[in-house]
C-alpha cells in the first residue's frame, strides 16, 4: 500500500504495427532512452539549489555544464520568470473499508475547487450539508482496496472524512461523493501524507509517515498557502532558494506567477503507440490579471519570458488556447503540446529530466527538438546528472 498504489504497471502498447505514415516525432517508441535506475534521484539534494544544471543553447547548438544556484549568469538580462505557485497537498489518506480491509484514497479535485463550491442541498451531484454537521460533494479520487471496489461502497478515513464511490474507474480513478465533518484543509494537513512520485521508494514502504525531508523538500519556497491542492510539485521550482530569488532581484530580472494545480495524471505514461491518439489529463490553471499584464509588457518590450517548469508553461500557453491571448484566465487545460506546436509565450524553459515516453518529455521535445533533446540526455546520463523530481535542471534556451 505505499506510493506506488495508484500508478500501474509502466506498459506501453507493441509500436510494431505502427505505420510508416506515422512522422517519426509522433511515434512513442521515438521518446525512449536509456536511464540506469541509479540515476533515478530517490532523495533531494544535501542542501537545496545544490542541484546541477545542463544549459541546452538551441540557437548555438552547444551544452553547457553549470550549477543551479549559478542560474542568473544564464538567463538573459530582463527576463521575466513566470513559475507556478500551487502547493502539495498531503492528498494521500489510509482508511479501512466496513469489512476492516485496508484502503487508500488520493483527492485529484483540486480542494480550493471543493473548498469554494456553493452550499446546496438539493441535487444528487450538489453539496449537501446534514444536521450532522456532515458535508458532501462530489470529488475524484483515485482508489486501491484489497478487494475490488464497487459503487456505492463507502470507507472511513478516520472519524471526520468518508470517501462514498459512485462509480469506478480505469487505473483506480473513481468519482466518489467526499463526505467531511470539520475543516477539510485542516483534516488533510493533519492526517493525510504526501503523494510521492511512483518512482521515489522510502524505506518505510508502506508510507504510513512522511518522511521530514519530503515534508520540506517537496514543497517550493515560494509555494502559495492558498493555493494548497496539488498532488505532485511543480518540480523544476524545488531548485529555487531564497537567496538565489534576491539575487534575481537584485538584478533586471523579474517575477512572476501562475497557478496550475498540478494532476497526477503527470505521472502517467502515454500509451498510444501513435501520440496524437493520447488524451491528456486536464489540470484546473489560474492566471491573475497582474501576471498578464507582466507578460504582456515583457512581450512589447521584447523581453524574453522564462516559463519555470512544464506546469507553468503549459498554463500560459493553455490560457491563449483558451482566450486566444494572455489575459486573467481561471479554468481548465488540457493542452498537449508535442513536436509541431508553435509556442507563443514561453521563449525559455527551465524544467527537470523526464520520464521516459511521457507528455513531459513530449513538451520539451516540442521546444528544443526531440533529437537535440535525447542528445542531451545521453549527455546527462553520460555524465552522471540525477534524473525526475528531485533530480537535477535543464534551462532550455
Amino acid at each position: 500500500m505505499g506510493n506506488t498504489a495508484h500508478e500501474p504497471k509502466h506498459t506501453t502498447q507493441d509500436t510494431t504495427n505502427v505505420a510508416d505514415s506515422v512522422p517519426e516525432d509522433d511515434r512513442l517508441e521515438s521518446y525512449r532512452f536509456h536511464l540506469p535506475e541509479a540515476q533515478i534521484a530517490q532523495h533531494p539534494s544535501p542542501e537545496r539549489g545544490g542541484s546541477r544544471l545542463l544549459v541546452l543553447d538551441r540557437s548555438a547548438g552547444t551544452l553547457t555544464h553549470a550549477r543551479f544556484a549559478d542560474l542568473c549568469d544564464h538567463l538573459p538580462e530582463g527576463c521575466l520568470l513566470v513559475a507556478n505557485n500551487s502547493k502539495v497537498l498531503p492528498a494521500r489518506l489510509l482508511g479501512v473499508r466496513p469489512t476492516g480491509g485496508k484502503v487508500e484514497f488520493l483527492l485529484l479535485t483540486p480542494l480550493p475547487l471543493l473548498e469554494e463550491l456553493p452550499h446546496a442541498s438539493a441535487g444528487r451531484d450538489g453539496v449537501r450539508d446534514d444536521a450532522d454537521g456532515w458535508r458532501s460533494v462530489p470529488a475524484e479520487g483515485l482508489l486501491r482496496a484489497s478487494k475490488k471496489i464497487r459503487p456505492g461502497d463507502v470507507m472511513d478515513f478516520g472519524p471526520h472524512i468518508r470517501v462514498e464511490v459512485v462509480q469506478p474507474g480505469d487505473f483506480g480513478r473513481s468519482a466518489v461523493r467526499l463526505h467531511w465533518r470539520g475543516d477539510l484543509r485542516g483534516l488533510f494537513l493533519e492526517q493525510g501524507h504526501l503523494p510521492l512520485p511512483p518512482y521515489i521508494r522510502r524505506e518505510n514502504t508502506a508510507q504510513t509517515e512522511d518522511a521530514p525531508e519530503d515534508r520540506d523538500r517537496y514543497q517550493t519556497v515560494y509555494a502559495d498557502d492558498a493555493r494548497l491542492g496539488s498532488v505532485a510539485a511543480p518540480t523544476a521550482g524545488l531548485h529555487f532558494t531564497d537567496r538565489l530569488r534576491d539575487r534575481l532581484a537584485a538584478t533586471d530580472r523579474q517575477w512572476a506567477e501562475v497557478t496550475l494545480y498540478v494532476g497526477y495524471g503527470t505521472f502517467s505514461p502515454v500509451r498510444c503507440a501513435d501520440i496524437r491518439q493520447h488524451a491528456m489529463h486536464r489540470e484546473y490553471i489560474e492566471v491573475s490579471e497582474a501576471t498578464a499584464a507582466a507578460i504582456r509588457k515583457a512581450k512589447a518590450e521584447g523581453r524574453p519570458v522564462v516559463t519555470v517548469g512544464t506546469t507553468s508553461t503549459r498554463t500560459l500557453e493553455g490560457t491563449v488556447r483558451a482566450c486566444g491571448e494572455v489575459r486573467a484566465f481561471t479554468g481548465w487545460t488540457d493542452i498537449f503540446i508535442k513536436p509541431g506546436y508553435r509556442f507563443t509565450v514561453a521563449d525559455h524553459i527551465i524544467t527537470n529530466f523526464h520520464l521516459p515516453e511521457s507528455s513531459l518529455l513530449m513538451l520539451v521535445s516540442a521546444f528544443a527538438g526531440r533529437g537535440r533533446v535525447l542528445a542531451a540526455y545521453e549527455e546527462a546520463v553520460a555524465r552522471g546528472y540525477r534524473f525526475f523530481s528531485y533530480g537535477d535542471a535543464m534551462l532550455l534556451l
